[in-house]
């Protein structure tokens, strides 16, 4: 098994872990300490040496950070997030303050005295956030100070920072070369004036060089920093332990490899101006440029855009990937409806998909901990089952599955709730409008130019007429064989980024009804130009629209869904859509799996 399911959290460490740290902070004469869930990449997911978040309070989320000083302990989560902090912290200790509602720097200055000492690791907090918080105490008094990390000095038992192997990655599955790459993105740069750009993004580094590592569990990434120079050269820092054993895409063709300890130094030698994205690189190295003399242009990572959009190779593999998981999906799925309430439990659930997943032959690992959460922990949205946890599944549950896998050809990402038993009416009627946002997404045109902020109200609007909401994004971007979550794509209040073609996005609205049930319903969607429609006037169609195409096939549980609340257009929808998954699903399975799907998707 890729997934554990032992319990990661310890709470009763955090009182304790607290005290060592205010004794730090004493002797260091700071007032304050800073402590993210970051490491010095600004990647979403840390090595477990960088887990200092959840070893200080036991908060094990993917998101969040907490501030400490002398008297509080503040740990700060959005809505995806509360209960979980609740539940694994220690509440005397930690304080759970909701994030973004109140901001760090409204929460230091009642926590600090005026001329108060914030201390924080550079490496671990990117130019854009720390720049963004000394505005915030401007006129306070209240100073930032950077500092060795104090975390680190109390962790005895700190895991070693990971050597995983770096691997290349096939250029026919990229759909273009690692030197193709790098002359575009250095054109763009002496385009720009600018001299070299500074990579920390472990998957930007991967996708530029088509090289893919180990040192992420579920991320097939390397953990490495790179310089881009304007005329395509590359230089790679990473860990000595890794130079040995190279692949030849780092060692030829432009790109040398370097021990990552002469990283610091070569930033010295750069000639101005030299691209930093103040988004994701840490403050450690602005100041090692500024310290040099040398001129830091700020603007974003060159990979960011080009990783997201597409080329047409990537997107014919990660549907190939998709058709594989959503066969693997469907054995599980016709496992679990074959089997009785009250006989199973979640980590049964889960288990059974990821042996579902290694039967294709293909699996390379889990895109991420598989969620299987049954009745009331199906509303936490990022619950992750284990042994403490583990529920047994009971007639009137619902269960939110959520899982994907990371194969060579693509990364998938797929959620259904599924009805245990006899559902309840309350729980069909919510599970009906997210099906509807989830629809709307899915069968939308749009002009180009329109971010995901300006779409994400769609996915939401049947929830808002019955005061229904969900704390999340409703979509993400996603890599091929990167990570599972990829910026700078995503249908979100927040996003200001413009869909373009080639972009992959999850669509993902959901609702959850804190101790009682969680609902979501996901499918990954690619964004393509849309084909005029017949009939319409040509100056209509003369800008050019985008739309979405489908790449998940799985059938949506027909037993949670009211037909009475839908309209003709969105049956038309849902009878559409799971026509094309027994289409596609069906010659990739066999007996009761392949019996299964076409009673699962027959029209409604």
């Amino acid at each position: 098994m890729f997934q554990s399911f032992d319990s990661k959290s310890s709470p009763e460490q955090g009182p304790p872990r607290l005290a060592a740290l205010r004794e730090a902070l004493a002797s260091k004469r700071l007032d304050g300490w800073l402590v993210p869930r970051a490491d010095r990449f600004q990647g979403e997911y840390v090595a477990p040496g960088d887990e200092r978040l959840a070893w200080l309070t036991g908060f094990t989320g993917s998101a969040g950070f907490a501030a400490i000083t002398a008297e509080r302990a503040g740990v700060f989560v959005d809505g995806r997030y509360r209960a979980q902090l609740r539940s694994q912290t220690d509440t005397d200790a930690f304080e759970p303050i909701d994030w973004p509602e109140t901001r760090l720097a409204d929460w230091l200055k009642g926590a600090l005295p005026e001329g108060g000492a914030v201390g924080f690791d550079p490496w671990l907090h990117t130019v854009r956030e720390m720049d963004d918080l000394a505005r915030a105490l401007d006129g306070t008094g209240i100073r930032c100070v950077p500092h060795d990390n104090l975390v680190d000095g109390i962790w005895p038992d700190r895991p070693a920072p990971p050597t995983g192997a770096v691997t290349e990655y096939p250029d026919a599955l990229a759909g273009k070369s690692s030197a193709e790459k790098r002359a575009e993105l250095a054109e763009t740069l002496r385009e720009a004036g600018h001299r070299a750009a500074i990579l920390t993004l472990p998957d930007s580094i991967a996708w530029l060089l088509n090289i893919r590592g180990a040192d992420i569990p579920r991320n097939p990434v390397p953990h490495a920093f790179a310089i881009l120079h304007d005329d395509a050269r590359v230089e790679l820092y990473l860990d000595p332990a890794k130079l040995g054993a190279l692949p030849d895409a780092c060692t030829t063709d432009g790109v040398s490899a370097h021990d990552e300890a002469g990283f610091s130094a070569a930033l010295t030698l750069l000639l101005s101006p030299v691209r930093l994205d103040p988004a994701s690189a840490p403050v450690a190295i602005a100041r090692a440029l500024s310290d040099a003399g040398i001129d830091a242009a700020h603007g974003a990572d060159p990979c960011i855009l080009p990783k997201a959009c597409k080329t047409d190779a990537e997107i014919a593999a990660t549907r190939q990937a998709h058709l594989r998981d959503g066969a693997a999906l469907c054995e599980a799925l016709a496992w679990l409806d074959a089997q009785a309430p009250g006989t199973i439990t979640e980590i049964d659930v889960v288990t059974r998909l990821e042996e579902a997943r290694r039967a294709t032959g293909k699996l390379l690992d889990i895109s991420f901990d598989t969620i299987a959460g049954s009745g009331p922990n199906g509303a936490l949205a990022h619950y992750r089952v284990s042994e403490a946890s583990n529920r047994t599944l009971q007639d009137g549950d619902l269960l939110v599955l959520d899982g994907g896998g990371q194969y060579l050809d693509g990364t998938t990402d797929i959620t259904r709730t599924l009805a245990i038993g006899t559902p309840g009416g309350d729980e069909r009627a919510a599970f009906t409008r997210v099906l509807q946002g989830m629809i709307a997404i899915s069968r939308l045109r749009f002009p180009k130019g329109l971010a995901g902020r300006d779409i994400d109200v769609i996915a939401r609007a049947p929830l808002w007429l019955a005061d229904q909401d969900y704390a999340h994004g409703t979509g993400h971007g996603v890599g091929v064989h990167l990570c599972v979550h990829e910026g700078p794509q995503r249908i979100s209040r927040a996003s200001e980024t413009p869909l373009a073609p080639g972009m992959i996005l999850s669509n993902e609205p959901g609702y959850y009804r804190e101790g009682h049930f969680g609902i979501r319903i996901e499918n990954l969607l690619v964004v393509a130009p849309a084909r005029p429609l017949d009939g319409a006037h040509a100056a209509d169609n003369a800008a050019g629209k985008l739309c979405f195409e489908t790449i998940s096939f799985v059938p949506i549980d027909r037993r949670l869904i009211d037909k009475d609340m839908l309209s003709g257009p969105e049956i038309a929808w849902i009878d559409a859509y799971h026509a094309a998954c027994r289409d596609k699903i069906a010659p990739r399975l066999e007996g009761a799996a392949k019996e299964w799907l076409e009673k699962a998707a027959a029209p409604l």
